[in-house]
């Protein structure tokens, strides 16, 4: 049951950004949303970890900053994976997975 609560706050996370950071655009409704919040859920639990260790050098190099450029360009490799959703750039990914992240932690937090 819990784990069904986080999934549908990733899925209001992620209607919320793409209505709120222009360049992010999701063409093929509902279905697109949800397919959008299960690839960003699968990112965040498998692939992120990852690499996150692999590119903590350069993490501590930038002193953490460089967690926003490896999160924008997960976000950004969504666009690959799902049909109908397209990022017009990257600040729009960068923009974006920083408002996806902190719509999700919000909305967690709250539930």
């Amino acid at each position: 049951m819990n784990t069904l609560l986080k999934f549908l706050g990733t899925i209001a996370a992620v209607l919320l950004t793409v209505n709120i950071v222009p360049g992010l655009h999701a063409d093929g409704g509902w279905l697109t949303i949800v397919l959008v919040a299960l690839v960003w859920s699968v990112i965040t639990m498998i692939i992120k970890p990852v690499l996150t260790i692999l590119t903590l050098p350069i993490t501590l190099i930038t002193f953490g900053l460089f967690s926003f450029v490896l999160n924008a360009l997960l976000f950004w490799a969504m666009e690959l994976v799902v049909p109908g959703f397209s990022i017009d750039g990257f600040l729009a990914a960068l923009f974006g997975a920083l408002v996806l992240s902190l719509l999700s932690w919000l909305i967690q937090k709250v539930f």
